[in-house]
This record gives C-alpha cells, sequence and structure tokens, in this order.
C-alpha cells in the first residue's frame, strides 16, 4: 500500500489559474474562432480531447507512459495511446462496407498489455495513433452529411462522430489520474 509520503505532490504548470493545465497563452487548445456549424463544432471538440491526451502524457519517460495504475488494472498512459490507436480503426470497420481491418496489436486488451517501458514502444504507438487518426479522419470525410448513414450497420455519421468525442473524452479523465498519480500534475 503506498503511504502518504510516498506519493506525489500535486503541481500545476500554470500560473494564471492554479487549476489549469497551462496558462491560457500557451494552452494549444485556446482558439479564438468559434467554430461554424455542427461539423465544425464536432471536429474541434475532437481535436481538442486529442490535443489533451497528447498534454496529458508529455515530459514523460517510457517507464512513466508505461506506469499501470493500481492492480489488478492493466491501464497507463501508453496503453491509452495503443488502446485510442485501436479504436480509431476500428471505427473505419462501422464506416466500410468491406472486410473489417484486422486489429493492430492483437488479441482483446494486447493494446494495454503491450504497453511496455521501451523508447521504440512509445514511438511506435504515437506513429499508430497518428496514422489511425488520420486515416479515420479522410474516411469520415468523405461522407460531409452527419445524417448520411455508412457501414454494413448504416449507422449515422454524427453518431460516429460523437461517440469518437465520447472515447477520447473518457480516456482524457483516465488520463488526468494517471498523469497525477505518476509525477503529481494536474489541471484541466
Amino acid at each position: 500500500m503506498q503511504r502518504m509520503s510516498d506519493r506525489p505532490a500535486r503541481w500545476t504548470q500554470a500560473t494564471v489559474y492554479p487549476d489549469m493545465w497551462a496558462d491560457p497563452d500557451d494552452d494549444l487548445r485556446n482558439n479564438e474562432d468559434s467554430p461554424e456549424g455542427e461539423p465544425a463544432t464536432l471536429l474541434d471538440f475532437l481535436t481538442n480531447y486529442r490535443i489533451t491526451l497528447r498534454m496529458k502524457c508529455e515530459g514523460l519517460d517510457a517507464e512513466q507512459l508505461a506506469r499501470r495504475s493500481v492492480p489488478p488494472s492493466t491501464m497507463s498512459l501508453l496503453g491509452l495511446i495503443r488502446h485510442l490507436a485501436e479504436v480509431e480503426r476500428d471505427w473505419r470497420n462501422w464506416i466500410s462496407d468491406g472486410e473489417p481491418l484486422s486489429k493492430l496489436y492483437g488479441a482483446r486488451d494486447a493494446d494495454f498489455q503491450g504497453a511496455v517501458a521501451e523508447r521504440a514502444a512509445v514511438d511506435a504507438a504515437y506513429a499508430d495513433l497518428e496514422r489511425e487518426q488520420a486515416a479515420t479522419d479522410a474516411a469520415l470525410a468523405e461522407h460531409p452529411d452527419l445524417s448520411e448513414r455508412v457501414g454494413k450497420d448504416g449507422i449515422a455519421v454524427r453518431e460516429l462522430m460523437v461517440h469518437r468525442i465520447d472515447e477520447y473524452a473518457r480516456h482524457c479523465g483516465h488520463a488526468d489520474l494517471l498523469r497525477e498519480c505518476i509525477d503529481g500534475r494536474v489541471g484541466q
């Protein structure tokens, strides 16, 4: 059991607002322009959650990124990166009428189980995430009508977009807690 003295002190890099991750001028999510219309708004939310995940991981080494939360959980920041790459790939299966794409990491939970404390694993996970995000974004861009039904199950593009936002939002909450446990850094 971890003692209070073994836990990292809570801290933030922000100087303007003590409960923020970064100062407003340094926050990549601060966009002066409000998006115009539903598709742009959904994409803006998704983009900001993607940035948030990266922010929560920045400045950590491979061991810290691969550090598991609490037993028996296999969750780690690196596992979340790998998981979201896997999920992005799977969403393309929902868009397509063709044969499903194979899993990136193999069996169930391999995205978390394979999150090992090696620089090569970290680099590969980030590359996988960027590639899969770009591929899913491109696939959805072919369907600008949010009401259009796609894939074998006829799911609405809007539902896919909202589900993507939901997935990232949920895992950014996990990332908040994981990061605080690693080095005590807190903030939105």
